[in-house]
């Protein structure tokens, strides 16, 4: 991958409100011109705790953290971005991301100090963020409006609610963190009916 930090786009949004078929619509669309690479940390860490994926370095104490934090809806905090660190770098590595393409970051950062830390890794050039209310959210998990919630084991309502908690409180300070740093973010509302296709289209107009 090289010391150079790789060029990033950031989606934002709670959960349920379709960051995942965003992130491979892009990765298939791409952007402007340029390759998109989606990483989507969720996954990548259910990859790692199933033992399907794991990158070196990480420890079975590492694995079996990742496997808890999944279970109990909890995020990475500072002292453990090693762990994020690693699949990143695996995952970029894999992909062959380089600077010629942008990374579609989704699910990392979750809050401000996780990233100041991917920062050393990706610059964030555009972030889009998802407006979801709580309500939709419901609504479109209920439907799978997104059409990627086969298999997902934390989708009943009182985990839902953990998370969209969670997102308010951590994870949505970080639009006005990249604000402050003269990052333009692009704010979509989504609906039921909201397609990643639409997104794409109105984020890549000139």
């Amino acid at each position: 991958m090289g010391n150079e930090r790789l060029r990033a786009i950031l989606l934002i949004g709670p959960t349920g409100s379709g960051k995942t078929p965003l992130g491979e619509y892009f990765e298939r669309e791409g952007w402007r011109g340029d390759r998109c690479a989606h990483f989507d940390f969720g996954a990548q860490m259910r990859r790692v705790a199933s033992g399907e994926s794991v990158p070196d370095g990480l420890s079975a104490a590492d694995c079996a953290f990742i496997g808890d934090l999944l279970q109990s809806g909890a995020l990475l905090e500072d002292e453990q971005f090693h762990i994020a660190e690693k699949i990143l770098h695996f995952f970029a590595e894999k992909r062959e991301v380089g600077t010629d393409g942008y990374l579609l970051l989704n699910g990392l950062p979750r809050h401000a100090g996780q990233a100041a830390d991917v920062d050393r890794v990706a610059a964030v050039e555009l972030v889009i963020h998802l407006r979801c209310t709580p309500e939709m959210v419901h609504r479109r998990i209920r439907t799978d409006a997104g059409g990627d919630r086969a298999g997902r084991v934390d989708d009943d309502d009182r985990f839902v609610a953990r998370k969209l908690e969670i997102f308010r409180e951590r994870t949505a300070p970080l639009l006005d963190h990249y604000r402050l740093l003269g990052v333009p973010v692009e704010e979509v509302e989504v609906t039921e009916e909201t397609g990643p296709e639409q997104i794409w289209s109105r984020c890549t107009a000139e």
